[in-house]
């Protein structure tokens, strides 16, 4: 038994949380797509001591797949995210379907802004109008509260930042730090599609990344030589294939000229047989 409250259907869990509200109890939200790992529980842990009430949502979301992606592959297990959420002390989880989820047949659109069109958004065009969608109908359900996302997916991290701003919704967006195994590589469900032998190379994003860190670190101010190093690291890898490797301004996502004092986000996308992973590191000039 993990002692978790599971509900299903919007409306209920948007009276629950009015009445946990106007109790005087602070609300916590995890938004997940389920298969939840210790980056997903690090989220739970961090929602947990900040609130009084965490809901965990769990809900593979169809809109953010593009038809050529994985989402009748994409890992599920309901059992198993059951039991993380009660073992890190969540209270509720929101499993809707993709009805409730999505009620209305034609969905209006959410806008995202340029934000949106690159690196991730120029890979996968689709993916943050869904990504958006799915969040901005979470947020609506769940009314004000705390939302916590993995600094993993920084973009989107972002993104759903800068749609929060943008569109006045009354919640706080709370980024949490990645969560790695022990050789560097950011914990991610679809590091499950991995074989041997792309497990064994997939670190070496970590590596890219720690060692484009240490050259910004060293005094060098210019993206284009980070960018480049990074992707020779990459390239090293027998069974990657590179996306892009980037040196950008975490606010706007832009390549600047130079890199400034205040520090860059470092970038890397690469694909593994069936995996593509995406990772990134703050850097800091010394």
């Amino acid at each position: 038994m993990t002692g978790v409250e599971v509900i299903t259907a919007a409306d209920p869990l948007r009276s629950r949380l009015d009445a946990e509200r106007a109790a005087g109890r602070r609300v916590g939200l995890v938004p997940t797509m389920g298969f939840l790992h210790a980056g997903h529980a690090s989220l739970i842990d961090a929602a947990v001591a900040g609130n009084d009430v965490t809901v965990v949502s769990v809900f593979v979301n169809p809109l953010q797949f593009a038809p050529d992606e994985d989402l009748t592959d994409y890992p599920r297990d309901h059992e198993a995210d059951m039991q993380v959420c009660g073992r890190h002390g969540a209270d509720l989880v929101f499993a809707p379907s993709v009805t409730q989820m999505y009620p209305e047949q034609d969905l209006p659109e959410v806008e995202v802004g340029d934000l949106a069109s690159r690196f991730e958004g120029a890979s996968r065009p689709t993916h943050f109008g869904g990504v958006a969608r799915a969040v901005s109908r979470l947020f609506d359900i769940a009314g004000p509260c705390r939302a916590y996302f993995g600094e993993k997916d920084f973009q989107q991290l972002t993104v759903v930042r800068q749609m929060v701003a943008d569109r006045g919704i009354p919640v706080e967006v709370v980024g949490c730090p990645t969560v790695r195994e022990r050789d560097g590589l950011a914990l991610s469900s679809r590091n499950a599609y991995l074989t041997a032998v792309e497990r064994r190379e997939a670190p070496v994003l970590f590596r890219a990344l720690s060692a484009g860190a240490a050259a910004v670190a060293d005094g060098e101010a210019d993206p284009d030589t980070v960018s480049t190093l990074m992707a020779e690291i990459v390239g090293s890898a027998t069974t990657g294939e590179l996306d892009y490797a980037a040196v950008i301004d975490p606010d706007t996502f832009e390549v600047p000229p130079r890199i400034a004092r205040a520090g860059v986000r470092l970038l890397v996308a690469c694909r593994f047989g069936r995996a593509r992973l995406i990772d990134n590191m703050a850097a800091v000039s010394a």
